[in-house]
This record gives structure tokens, sequence and C-alpha cells, in this order.
């Protein structure tokens, strides 16, 4: 996908490009990227991949953890290190949190998300696949990813007190009439009501945690360390460069545990909790912002800026996408970015003003700044006549 497609109320199209020509950013089916990347495991000869086991407890002093298999029975496990990948709600993080000097908090964002799907048409998507489709209504929006079977998931973000407010079946269909009326016939009514009673809306959590390990025994990664609010669409790709990283310092610290685990912590910590920040902005990014035409302005000029000094200014989006530019320094680079940009705007509409300004009094007489220009005048004219007399420029 190459660009968002913004969808007006009106049913006006417009694209705002990600970054130039040759970027473009992936949509990918999670259960097809969790088969794929269980198929390269299992290629490893010394790997052994177990379902169907839970994890009761963690030890990471004894280096211990009971699991329960189909069985039901608990198993005890030895282990030199576990590295909790366990989600959002991580048990092994659960642990963790036990421990002294651990610090730990999460947010609910007031709004929930739900699932529809646009089907095919005609065999072939129903609208232009190479887009995230995005429907900006300021407090909430709908957006829309293409998939290989030719349909589109369409995922609605709303307060959930808005989700309260359509108990029935004609109460969905008067409100996306109202706010996504291009979407209702491409959905079908039939499907959108079956869809959207389904399941209910669920809710989004952010988690931030520190460190991310335990002495030598234990580290957390992707979720269990960072979970994110969805909407830069960087929270798989956090996890991935967790393990990115991890890889990186152990070739560093020559498989040294003792010395890799404090500067994974040390070194992902403020990359992790920035991406967790830069996620919540990005949704007021894409609710709001791309409905103001300054907005599309401002980005206008980024991207000129970035194509005339490509080194030197680096949209956001640019940076997080499509660079390993760290995640809180590209936050901080745009901080600094828009603060140039905003004063570059300032200066300029200061000049303009000034300049109009002078010319519009320059338009209005000849020589309306004689006595400003030559203040000793003033001085002569006292001393001869006793008063000063200022000539305006309606006074010739």
């Amino acid at each position: 996908m190459r660009a968002r497609m913004i969808h007006s109320f009106s049913g006006k199209k417009s694209a705002i490009p990600y970054g130039t020509k040759s970027q473009y950013i992936l949509s990918i089916s999670r259960t097809n990227l969790n088969k794929d990347l269980l198929t390269a495991v299992e290629k490893y000869p010394n790997t052994k991949v177990y379902f169907g086991h839970r994890l009761l407890t963690c030890n990471p002093e004894e280096g211990t953890i009971t699991v329960l298999g189909s069985d039901q029975v608990p198993k005890d496990v030895t282990y030199d290190l576990i590295v909790g990948c366990d989600g959002a709600y991580s048990t092994v993080r659960g642990h963790l949190m036990k421990k002294p000097r651990f610090d730990y908090s999460q947010q609910y964002i007031p709004h929930g998300y739900m699932e529809l799907t646009i089907p095919p048409r005609n065999g072939d998507f129903a609208m232009e696949p190479n887009y995230l489709h995005i429907w900006p209504r300021n407090t909430f929006m709908m957006i829309a990813l293409p998939n290989k079977n030719k349909t589109f998931t369409c995922t609605l973000f709303m307060p959930f007190e808005e989700f309260e407010k359509l108990p029935t079946s004609r109460d969905v269909l008067d409100f996306f009439h109202k706010y996504f009326p291009d979407a209702v016939p491409l959905m079908g009514e039939q499907a959108l009501t079956r869809d959207f009673f389904l399941l209910p809306a669920q809710p989004m959590i952010s988690v931030k945690c520190s460190p991310f390990h335990f002495k030598s025994r234990c580290v957390l990664m992707g979720d269990a360390a960072h979970a994110i609010v969805p909407f830069f669409g960087q929270g798989m790709n956090a996890g991935f460069e967790d393990c990115l990283v991890f890889d990186e310092l152990m070739e560093k610290f020559n498989n040294d545990l003792s010395m890799c685990l404090p500067e994974f912590s040390r070194f992902r910590i403020p990359d992790d909790h920035a991406v967790s920040d830069l996620s919540m902005y990005n949704y007021v990014e894409m609710r709001a912002h791309v409905n103001s035409r300054w907005f599309i302005f401002h980005k206008n000029v980024e991207r000129f800026l970035h194509a005339i000094m490509p080194s030197t200014f680096i949209p956001l989006y640019t940076m997080v996408t499509f660079t390993r530019i760290r995640y809180h320094e590209a936050m901080l680079r745009w901080r600094w970015q828009k603060k140039v940009i905003n004063k570059g705007f300032f200066i300029f509409g200061t000049l303009i003003a000034t300049g109009s300004t002078y010319f519009l009094i320059r338009s209005m007489a000849p020589r309306p700044l004689d006595y400003l220009r030559r203040p000793w005048d003033w001085v002569t004219n006292f001393q001869n006549t006793g008063h000063v007399s200022l000539k305006t420029p309606w006074s010739h």
C-alpha cells in the first residue's frame, strides 16, 4: 500500500502518499505470518515446538518454569534463559512484576474496535487495493486493509459510548448511512448488521514496563514488554526489531547473557516507550488531522523539504517505517523539524505582512514616509512655528 486513501462524507477520495514512489507498507495476514514463522523455526534441528501447553509459574531465580500440557498434569522444566513473548497479558511479565524495582503501567484507551468485511465485487477488489482506506470522522474512524483473497478487512475504531448507542440493526444502518455512506453498498446491509453483532467491540491496551530483563535468566520481548495501540502499524515491527537488536547484542557480547540482557533493556526501553506514544498520537492524526487542509499543506511542505534536503528533513512516518532510525530518536527529530518548519512559517508570514503593509502605505501617497525618514524636519518645523505638523497620506 503506497498511500492513505481518505474517504470524505461526500464520497470524494484523496490520496496521501506514505513516502516516495518507491516506498510502501505491507498488508499481511497475521495467521499466514504465524504459519510462516512456525515453518521457519521447524527447520532448525535444535528447536522443539510444543503445542497445547500453558505457562503456570515462572521462577527465574531457580531457573524453572511449570507448564500444563494437554494431559492436565503440571510439569517442571529447567532452562538457561526464558524469553517471554506471551503477549499483552504476559504470564512471564506477571511474575517479574513481583520483583523489586520492576516498573509497570497499563492504559486502556476509551475507544474500542470492531472488525467488518468488504467482500469482492465481480471477482475483484471492490476498491483500489494498493491503499490503506480511511474514513476519518474526528472522534472515530474506519479503516480498510486489502487481503489476498480480494476482500477488505474493515476496522471501526470508536468510543465505547458510541458503540453502546447502536443496540439494533436499524441503529447500525442509520449510523453507517450517515457517516460511511459509500461503504454501505460495498459491505451490503445484511452482511454489515450480521458482522456488527457477531462480537462486541474489543478493548485496546497500552503497556509499559521496565526493565525488560531479570538478571541473566529472563527477558521480555514484543507485546509482553511493550503492548501498543495499533495506529502506527508498528506493534509487530517493534517485536521483530526486539529480536533483531537482541541478535546484534548477542553477537557483540559473544553470547554473554549477563552483559547482553541489561544492555538490551537499556537500549530498547526508550524506543519502545516512544513508539507507544507515537501510536497514540497517530490515532488523532488518522481520525482527525487528515481532514485538515493545513495538515495536508504541512505534509506537502515536509515532502518538499525532504526532496531537496533528504538527509536533513525526514518526515516522521518515513523515519519510523522506512529506516532503522531508533523510535525515540525519530520522535526527537520530528519535534525539532516541526519547530523549524513552524518558525519558518512565522518568519515567512511576518515578512509578507510587513511587505504588504509597506507597499499599501506607499500606494496611498507619493511620499508618505518623508517625515519618518527625516525626523530632523520635525525639529526645524517646531522651531519655526512652535508646533509639529505631521502630514498624513490622506492630507495630500
